[in-house]
């Protein structure tokens, strides 16, 4: 099946109580589509890139089965950047630059052999953007999912809640549940958001796990504790591919197929902070995914 990822293809500085990590490739749809590619093979990506992007990087999404049909490359121009400081308990973090560069003017421009796909990722990008990928489909693709934040919630709630009538799945944090639903209990905001237009729910908690909420059921999916975390970016958009991968690959939308997508999805995750950036997911291999989604089995099992 055909998965479409639309988000960030960037450079990010990153520094944790483990290290430094200067201008190293990152981005929403990178981690999103070098983490599906390991489930499906017919990725379409959706970004937008300065020529400082690294000729070396786009061969191997390529390499992936990646198509970057629909990554525009600006010239002249400079990529998406961020920069930010984790803290001890990694859960918090500062902000250091953010410079959108070619990311300011980005008009997505969907590559006709992209509008037929069944499964639709929308990274965190402006409202506007993203309905823009969801009118350019030929028809309705079998699910899709959303990513926002609250910063989106603030200034452009009406944006917000139009791309959500039309979308099937939202992912977001609890204090983001808590903040678009105006419930404090996640089950409540839950059903507040299920009127909003998506069906499925899934709220991450990162080291606490996921919750998953559907036809009225819950799931949680519990997160890998771990020795060390060097770095926890891009774990969320790690997760998101890891579950829009699976489900695509399967092909089913049903309860029990979406809790096996949310741990396929956690460890996916789990992998990805092990080292700075993208350099754990590419170093990855189907025979260590299965070992650790079994790992994810014997930590929830109990017998009554």
């Amino acid at each position: 099946m055909s998965l479409v990822t639309v988000g960030t293809v960037a450079f990010d500085s990153i520094e944790t109580p483990y290290g430094k990590a200067d201008r190293i490739v990152g981005g929403a749809a990178t981690y999103a589509s070098i983490a599906a590619s390991y489930f499906v093979k017919d990725i379409r990506l959706v970004s937008v890139v300065g020529d400082d992007f690294p000729e070396a990087e786009m061969k191997y999404m390529t390499k992936r089965g990646i198509d970057l049909a629909g990554l525009e490359i600006k010239e002249g121009e400079k990529s998406f950047f961020w920069a930010g400081k984790y803290h001890n308990n990694m859960n918090s973090r500062d902000t250091l630059a953010t410079e959108l560069n070619v990311l300011a003017t980005f008009n997505p421009k969907l590559p006709k052999h992209y509008r037929d796909a069944k499964f639709v990722m929308l990274g965190n990008l402006t409202p506007e953007i993203q309905m823009k990928v969801v009118k350019q489909m030929a028809k309705k693709p079998k699910l899709i999912a959303l990513d926002t934040m609250n910063f989106w919630m603030d200034v452009a709630m009406p944006s917000l809640k139009k791309v959500l009538k039309k979308v099937d799945l939202l992912t977001i944090n609890d204090e983001e549940a808590r903040q678009l639903s105006g419930e404090y209990s996640l089950v409540k905001a839950a059903k507040v958001i299920h009127k909003m237009g998506p069906k499925v729910l899934v709220i991450k908690k990162g080291e606490h796990g996921a919750l998953l909420f559907m036809d009225g059921k819950m799931f949680y999916a519990p997160a890998m504790p771990l020795a060390e975390v060097f770095d926890p970016t891009g774990a969320g958009d790690t997760f998101a591919g890891g579950f829009m991968g699976y489900l695509a690959s399967t092909s089913s939308l049903s309860f029990e197929n979406f809790k096996r997508a949310m741990i396929y999805g956690s460890a996916m995750a789990s992998f990805c902070v092990e080292e700075f950036g993208i350099t754990r997911l590419k170093s990855l291999n189907k025979a260590q995914i299965n070992k650790r989604v079994k790992e994810f089995q014997k930590l929830a099992a109990f017998k009554l």
